[in-house]
């Protein structure tokens, strides 16, 4: 298994090398990515439980 450091990137130098605006909103968004898709999936969860709760 690969250590967490080695997987990060450092967002601040992509930005600063960034060769224009357009790019910098894509490292923006490709940062924020991994994290919304973490609490849609943790959010269906719950109202998938939830409603398997209040049928029974």
């Amino acid at each position: 298994m690969l250590p967490i450091f080695l997987l990060q990137v450092d967002i601040e130098e992509k930005i600063k090398n960034a060769p224009d605006k357009s790019y910098e909103i894509g490292v923006f968004i490709g940062s924020m990515l991994p994290f919304v898709l973490l609490v849609v999936l943790a959010y269906l969860l719950y109202r998938y439980h939830k409603r398997r709760i209040d049928n029974e």
